[in-house]
Formats: structure tokens, sequence, C-alpha cells
């Protein structure tokens, strides 16, 4: 239902609740705004910054109040924002911004790559790449890591532990795809399912008893529409029977009848259609998830060949430290600027955080403003649009698991407990993300 209403009614405030629900898609940008001063987030002194790191690496679990008197003087609350900001990279490469590689070109261009035209080092970094990739994989499968991402210049997985978005198995989910990408994944024997496709050809089935209505309403629109993009593919037998008629008039030869490759064009139709769209999220899961490891470590469109990304490996980027990572941080600033409301101008401050913020960074940033804020804040989210469509509920068939058995197997993989317990739900966003986030008196609002 929660699905159902997020993407037929994006614009719908959701009612307040105690949580919002998770979002697994990378966000390039927050924007805080509050009544109440950020100061307590500036100038972290030298020692609260390295407590910050420690506790981060060791995965400090931080209990504030409800509400904290006196943010600015509260170590605890700045130490754990320092935490709250730690995410960890590879490759660094400091002079290149390696986040986001989807349409990145152009921030790219004309910045120093020496390894383009160099296949001996393109080879090195692949190889440490690959050491690094197998490094989180492990991770992840021990449940010492929660999840991780693999961004390339075409296409972004993201690989979810074992309970996880209310799957009792590890998942990867892939997205966008392309009838090639989708063909070499057959061909290496990965089982792979389409949910999104899938899904949508089940509506269709249910809805049988009304394919007469639909086919009258569907000729009024145009040919170009999205249901027309999604007809299913024409047979041989379609074909031979359109020129039988022909034959019976004796004028057969005088006309063409598409060749083998023009008919098998149009069978594909409906698939190469869905390239490049949420709708050809691909998802793998369980033990075919390592035979998704080593086919992106081989696979050669993996990396592009020519542009200025070329030679360049994908960026890894994970919530706790795995071989070859390297610790980096979300930028903040605060600014405090006045609005006018009605006649008279008030203060606003406000609180912006820069980089892939991953989706613990956003509820642990979230837990710290409710306390600092006095329950009282709004936020506005930018996301990573190709990545919006793992929000949606791709492992419905392991809906109930038990609950304390995820968190206890989970203890160890490096989120806190409040972050792990919401990650650990089925997402309800579908192919949407939370664009804006409001907290009054401690309760959320949002807007997808």
């Amino acid at each position: 239902k929660d699905l159902h209403l997020s993407v037929a009614v994006p614009k719908v405030p959701s009612s307040p609740r105690h949580e919002f629900p998770a979002d697994w898609s990378i966000k390039t940008r927050l924007l805080f705004t509050s009544s109440q001063p950020f100061t307590w987030a500036e100038h972290l002194k030298a020692q609260e910054e390295a407590q910050g790191f420690a506790q981060h690496c060791r995965a400090t679990e931080t209990n504030l109040p409800q509400s904290v008197q006196e943010p600015k003087l509260s170590t605890e609350l700045r130490c754990a924002f320092q935490q709250s900001l730690v995410y960890w990279l590879h490759p660094s490469l400091p002079w290149l911004q390696l986040f986001p590689r989807i349409g990145a070109d152009r921030k790219i261009a004309g910045k120093a790559n020496p390894w383009s035209q160099d296949e001996a080092l393109q080879q090195v970094l692949m190889s440490d790449w690959s050491v690094s990739f197998t490094s989180l994989y492990n991770l992840l499968r021990a449940k010492l890591c929660p999840y991780f991402y693999v961004c390339t210049y075409q296409f972004t997985v993201l690989f979810r532990a074992a309970g996880l978005a209310g799957s009792d198995v590890i998942t990867a989910a892939i997205s966008p795809t392309t009838r090639g990408l989708r063909e070499a994944m057959r061909n290496e024997g990965i089982e792979f399912s389409l949910p999104l496709v899938e899904e949508r050809t089940s509506k269709q089935k249910n809805s049988e008893g009304n394919l007469e209505t639909e086919l009258a309403n569907s000729s009024l629109e145009a040919g170009n529409s999205v249901e027309d993009k999604e007809e299913p593919a024409p047979s041989d037998d379609d074909d031979e029977e359109s020129f039988s008629w022909l034959e019976e008039m004796g004028v057969q030869d005088k006309v063409k009848k598409p060749d083998a490759i023009s008919i098998k064009l149009r069978k594909e139709k409906h698939e190469v259609q869905m390239d490049h769209r949420p709708e050809s999220l691909a998802l793998v899961k369980g033990t075919n998830t390592f035979t998704l490891l080593n086919f992106l470590i081989n696979c050669k469109s993996l990396v592009a060949v020519t542009g200025p990304q070329a030679g360049l490996p994908p960026t890894l980027l994970s919530p706790v430290a795995f071989r070859g990572g390297t610790m980096q941080t979300l930028k903040a600033r605060s600014i405090n600027a006045k609005a006018r409301v009605h006649s008279a101008y008030e203060d606003i401050f406000s609180l912006e955080i820069v980089g892939p913020v991953l989706p613990h960074s956003l509820h642990s940033l979230t837990t710290l403003l409710k306390s600092a804020q006095k329950g009282a804040f709004s936020a506005v989210l930018y996301a990573h649009e190709p990545t919006a469509v793992f929000n949606t509920n791709l492992d419905a068939a392991s809906p109930a698991l038990n609950k304390e058995n995820v968190c206890k197997d989970l203890l160890m993989c490096g989120l806190q407990q409040k972050t792990l317990d919401q990650l650990s739900q089925c997402p309800t966003l579908g192919k949407s993300s939370i664009r804006v986030l409001e907290m009054k008196d401690y309760a959320y609002t949002w807007k997808a």
C-alpha cells in the first residue's frame, strides 16, 4: 500500500511518524534549516575530530538525550557529528571527483589522468580495485559490512547484506542495465530477475478481464506512449500468417518479406526500449552475487575505453573500512541568514552537507539534529537520480523476517542500532526518493 501511494501520489506528504522510511538512493547534497542555530557543527576541536574518527572505526553507539540543552558545549554531540560524516572510498584520487560517475565526463574532462594511455598503469589500477572489491564482498558475506555501492560510468550496483531491506539473503541490485549487459550476465550463468518488468507483467495478467477496454483506450493514445513501447514481441507465426494472403493472390514474390534480422529486432524491441531506464533494474540474489562479483571483475565494459573516464576503475563507496579503502568525510558548513516572515525578518539557520551521502549517514545526521534542534527542522535532499530506483521493494518473497535474529547477526556490521533497524525494513518509496524531510514536535513528515 505504501509503495503504491508513494509512486502514484508522490507530492502528497506523509502522516507524521517517529521514523522515516529507509532511502537507498545516494544523496549528493543535504540542506537542513532550523530556527535554532547550527553553531555546534562549526569549528570542531582537534580532540573532537579525532574522537569522532575513533568512534566511527569502533562503531561506538551514541545515545543523546531527547533535547541537548547547550548543543555548542556538548562534546558528545560534536564527536557524534564527526562520526556521522565518515565514509570510505576507492580509488582515492584527490584531484578527481569520483562520485557521481554517471554523466560525470564534463567534470572530469581536463583533469590529469596519466593512466588513460598507459595500459600497464591501467592493469595496476584494476588489480588494486579487484582486491578492494573482493574485500568488500567478503566483509558483506561475513555481515561485517552492511552494504556498499559499485559506481561505474554506465550503471550502479548496490550490494546489501542478508537481513537488510527485508531480504534473508545477500542481494545485488543493478541499475540501469542494457540488453547487452543482461545477455552477458546470462551467458556467465548469473540468475537474475527484472522485478519492475515482472511486476508490470503480473498486473497486466490480473487485468485481462478488462483487456478489451484497455485496448480501446490505448488506440486513442499516441503511438509513442509507454504502453506502446511495452507491447508483446511478435512471433514468427504472426509474421508468416500476415503474408499468407499474398500467396493466395500469387504476388508473394513481388513483396519483400522482412528478413530474420528484422524479425529479431522487432521481437527485442520491448527489451531494448527499457534500456537505461529505471525499469531495467536487475536483481541478483544469494550465491549468484558471488558469480556477479567475478563477472564484474572480468567485465571489459566496466571501464570506459574512451573519454575523460577512460581506464578509471569504478568507484567503491562503503560505510565501513575495507582493504584499499580511504577514509573520507562529507563537507559540512553552516550558514546564517534572515528571511522575511509577514512584515518582520526572522533568523533562519542552515546546515549544508555535500558529498556522497549514504543511507546510514542520512539517518545518523537526522538523529543528531532531532536532539540538537529540539525536535524541529526541515531538510531538502538532492539525490543522484539513477540510484532512486533502489528504493523499490525488490524482495517481496520474504516479507516476514525474524527482526531479532537479523539485528543479532548484523550487530558487528558497523551501523548504530537505530540505523540498522531502519535499513532492515522493506523499502516503501518505490522508484522515488525523499525530496523533503521535515520534523516537528519530534515527528517526521516527508515528500518523495
